[in-house]
């Protein structure tokens, strides 16, 4: 140790020195840590109060919006074992009211189960509101201008509307219907909800581009099957997810129907199908571009099959529970066959339209099934309703579901009564029922679904007897499924 008390000193000094310049380095890196935190906790404080509480003109509805960049996707997605409206819509009408906001898959969106205001908005379409698609849905189903949808209407009802399925459609479809019953009859069981795709997608083709997909490599139907589990999945698109087997088939479809439409077009062959017709206006209607025509084809594939496939599973099941509903059903088209001169004669339109009690039920199925949990539609502008108001550009869903359910439109709604309708209000009838839509926006192929419907069950009926063997499971996730599928025995009436 050194004995100069100055050297001792001196040496100390720079110590000491140092030590408080680490220290305040320390409290200073402290500090701009501390600082920055708060200011980052503060930004996403304001981020999430934004999030909650987004820019509006006016009173939101009341609702939440859940969770940042998914928003309450995942309670709306959430399976329930009932044909009762979903829990996600049930609860929340509970808490809110008929009109209520949240976020679906990172848009904000309103539901509103309010008669009168979903039957007004349906009276506003290319005024208020605009139809609309998810996320998923807008990647599948191309959102397209006003006159090409126009076009797309007037199309559809040509081929496909009362005029078309009178004078050519009914014994086409008798014929297939007739034909795939025979052959599931012949099989140990059947599940009629892929099968009916499969018999609805066939039909549907042969309509649109005749036999050019007979000898595909692969199969249509699989393919709408993997889109259609796909298509009210949450939007990620990674190998193995719901979502991305649904893109993959969607582009397997394209791919197939781009090679039709390329062939047809170089070829001088003729067709009474609606793939030449539209080949033809290609000359006259800009917006026909081959995207749009494939786009087109594969939409009126989708919407022909499976609505029509999950009624025909779920009138399997109500008319197996509902002995005296099949029996009345059956008196009804057995007398249709009695005033034939010849039994086997094909049905005619007249013969459809005196099917009462069959519409009865097929509307009865349609009630309780909601395949879907409502209708899309967009805002054009801001809307005002009750005090509050709707913001331009969000997404309106119309929940057809809660009115089809709603027990002060149909009493005891859960249960499965088609002669409800004999005496129902029209009023009723007008706004509170809508399985394809409304008023002049109805879906260009509703009658379309209906007669196949009622063939469907004429034949079902007077020719065959059935019986579950497995499955019969009925799951909503919104849209309703069949989870191990409804496998039944079909056997010819002796």
């Amino acid at each position: 140790m050194s004995s100069n008390p100055v050297h001792s000193l001196q040496s100390i000094e720079p110590q000491m020195s140092t030590s408080y310049l680490d220290f305040l380095s320390v409290v200073n890196m402290s500090t701009i840590v501390l600082c920055m935190g708060g200011l980052l906790a503060v930004l996403i404080a304001r981020w999430l109060k934004r999030w909650q509480n987004p820019k509006c003109n006016g009173v939101l509805p009341p609702g939440s919006m859940g969770l940042p960049f998914i928003g309450e996707t995942l309670g709306l997605i959430i399976p329930s074992a009932s044909l009762d409206l979903p829990p996600f819509i049930k609860t929340r009408i509970k808490k809110y009211g008929p009109i209520f906001r949240t976020n679906l898959a990172g848009r904000p969106v309103i539901v509103t189960a309010d008669r009168e205001f979903n039957h007004f908005l349906l009276r506003q379409d290319g005024k208020l509101v605009d139809t609309w698609s998810l996320d998923t849905f807008a990647e599948v189903f191309d959102q397209t201008t006003q006159s090409s949808r126009k076009y797309t209407r007037n199309l559809t009802l040509n081929h496909f509307g009362i005029e078309a399925l009178r004078e050519k459609l009914l014994p086409k479809m008798e014929n297939a219907i007739n034909d795939t019953l025979r052959a599931w009859s012949s099989q140990d069981s059947t599940e009629v909800k892929s099968a009916t795709i499969t018999l609805t997608i066939d039909f549907a083709a042969k309509q649109l581009f005749s036999g050019d997909l007979d000898d595909a490599p692969l199969k249509l139907s699989d393919m709408f099957n993997n889109l259609v589990d796909g298509l009210m999945s949450f939007p990620l698109n990674i190998p193995g997810t719901a979502h991305h087997r649904c893109l993959k088939s969607h582009k397997q479809v394209r791919e197939l129907m781009s090679e039709v439409l390329r062939k047809r077009r170089c070829s001088n062959e003729k067709r009474e199908d609606l793939l030449h017709y539209l080949i033809n206006d290609m000359d006259t209607e800009d917006f026909l571009s081959e995207g749009f025509i494939i786009q087109l084809m594969f939409g009126l594939l989708f919407v022909s099959s499976d609505s029509i496939s999950t009624t025909c599973a779920l009138a399997f099941k109500f008319l197996a529970e509902h002995p005296e509903v099949l029996d009345e059903l059956t008196a009804e088209h057995e007398a249709i066959l009695e005033k034939k001169e010849n039994m086997d004669s094909p049905l005619t339109w007249s013969d459809y339209k005196s099917m009462t009690f069959t519409l009865q039920v097929i509307n009865e199925i349609l009630r309780l099934g909601n395949i879907s949990p409502g209708l899309l539609r967009r805002a054009l502008q801001d809307i005002s309703i009750n005090g509050y108001t709707i913001p331009e550009g969000w997404v309106i869903l119309l929940a057809s579901a809660a009115l089809h359910l709603n027990s002060s439109e149909f009493e005891d709604p859960l249960t499965f009564n088609p002669g409800r309708w004999k005496d129902l209000n029209p009023s009723v009838v007008a706004k509170s029922f809508m399985p394809f839509g409304s008023g002049m926006k109805q879906c260009a192929g509703a009658e379309y679904s209906r007669v196949f419907l009622a063939t469907f069950l004429h034949i079902l009926v007077t020719k065959y007897r059935w019986e579950l063997v497995n499955g019969g499971k009925i799951v909503r996730a919104p849209i309703i499924r069949f989870p191990n599928g409804f496998h039944y025995k079909i056997t010819p009436k002796t």
